[in-house]
């Protein structure tokens, strides 16, 4: 998928629906509306430097949270016009309410003051600690490696850099240590590792969910490259790429059961099974030759079902059986979207529900265990574009431009962060 850099117009550009707006599945499949929508209010200095990727930070605040007001931690990357106004970033969003509907028409006075404190009060927050990066950050994973969170970045430049985050995600909680932050230390921080062998840009890289500090790293010239760590905090990048791939290295994703499995797509439509264990040159196990009509544009394997799902320029959303896939045909095809798909994610807990969004500006959700509803033809035949809708599709969100990545929380179950042209947007359905 061609990438191109977008420049900032601010959370209410040309032509864009208001904030909060959304679409959803019909009532077919039950009560989809969303049930909370926020987006956060983006610092100024931002402005003209939106994120093409981020991702969630776990913290300490438990698991499963649900009750409002919710706090989350990302970390994020700019793609500014220029190289040198780039910046790494830990955002710290914190206040979330869910958005009220406005006052009725029969509501007084005294209904509408005390709505108005009330709506001052609920206010999302937002703090932001930030260093300087040079070139655009195309794309960021964040892992914990023992005590220490760590985020590995790709660069427009053609590195991909390590950097420590403790320090940022101190300060974002603390107002006095921030402004230190800011003003003596974010010009000195620097990346704790490095790697430039590439020999170009790249997109796709994937930390292992399984042993720790283990690394890869896709580019845009083919090759795939191993980190593992070393003793003392550092990495060995082996300079022999895995071979396989004729074009882009898009995305990669390191299966969630076994140490040296991974899977990979590519701009030259296929996705590729290896183990680590073989020689670079021969550890190709699997490939889909044709998965998509076009670029694989990303993928995302399952932690709870042998499946992978994925996403391409010709719009479509394919899973894919991995105990079937020497067949070469996906167990699920769903065209909804219109345009190439920009990211792919199962749900953390719900095995068969996964979230999608593409360039046609739409966020949808997919349950695979839902099943028409037989008694539904009425509905169906009064409306006769709910025929043509998949079964499975849950819930539609519209709203952005420009949508990039999503993510789901993992310690908030439901819970969907997005980012785009028009800001990053937190929500959550009823449907999930």
């Amino acid at each position: 998928m061609k990438r191109t850099r977008v420049g900032w117009e601010g959370k209410h550009g040309p032509g864009r629906t208001p904030p909060g707006a959304a679409s959803c599945a019909p009532s077919l499949w039950g009560h989809h509306e969303p049930e909370r929508i926020w987006s956060p209010q983006i610092s100024p200095s931002l402005k003209g430097a939106p994120c093409l990727s981020f991702d969630i930070v776990r913290d300490h605040l438990g698991d499963n949270r649900t009750e409002l007001p919710l706090t989350l931690y990302l970390c994020a990357g700019t793609q500014a016009e220029s190289a040198q106004s780039n910046r790494l970033m830990v955002l710290r969003m914190h206040n979330l309410h869910g958005t009220k509907p406005p006052p009725s028409e029969g509501s007084d006075e005294e209904e509408e003051e005390e709505d108005e404190e009330d709506e001052e009060e609920r206010k999302p927050q937002l703090e932001l600690a930030m260093v300087p990066h040079y070139g655009g950050i195309n794309r960021v994973r964040v892992s914990w490696l023992g005590e220490e969170p760590v985020a590995g970045i790709w660069s427009e430049k053609g590195q991909v850099e390590l950097y420590a985050l403790r320090r940022l995600l101190q300060v974002v909680d603390d107002p006095q240590a921030l402004a230190t932050f800011l003003r003596d230390e974010q010009a000195r921080v620097k990346p704790i590792f490095a790697f430039a062998g590439h020999m170009g840009e790249g997109f796709a890289l994937d930390w292992s969910p399984r042993v720790s500090g283990r690394l890869l790293t896709g580019d845009c010239q083919k090759n795939i490259h191993l980190w593992t760590p070393t003793d003392g905090g550092s990495w060995h990048v082996d300079q022999r790429p895995f071979v396989g791939h004729t074009r882009s290295v898009e995305d990669l994703q390191w299966s969630p059961t076994e140490d040296t499995v991974f899977a990979s797509c590519s701009a030259d439509a296929s996705i590729r099974i290896w183990d680590i264990r073989a020689a670079p040159s021969k550890a190709c196990m699997l490939t889909a030759a044709t998965a998509h009509d076009g670029d694989v544009n990303v993928i995302s394997w399952s932690r709870r079902e042998p499946f992978l799902l994925s996403g391409g320029d010709d719009g479509a959303l394919k899973v894919w059986d991995l105990r079937q896939f020497k067949s070469g045909s996906p167990v699920a095809t769903f065209k909804q979207h219109v345009a190439p798909v920009t990211s792919v994610e199962w749900h953390p807990q719900d095995s068969g529900v996964f979230a999608a969004s593409g360039a046609d500006n739409q966020i949808t959700q997919w349950d695979l265990a839902v099943e028409r509803d037989p008694e539904a033809g009425e509905v169906e035949s009064a409306d006769p574009g709910l025929a043509g809708l998949p079964q499975q599709l849950l819930f539609v969100h519209q709203g952005e431009t420009d949508l990039k990545e999503l993510h789901w929380h993992p310690q908030c179950p439901g819970l969907l962060v997005s980012t785009a042209l028009s800001g990053f947007t937190v929500f959550r359905t009823i449907s999930v």
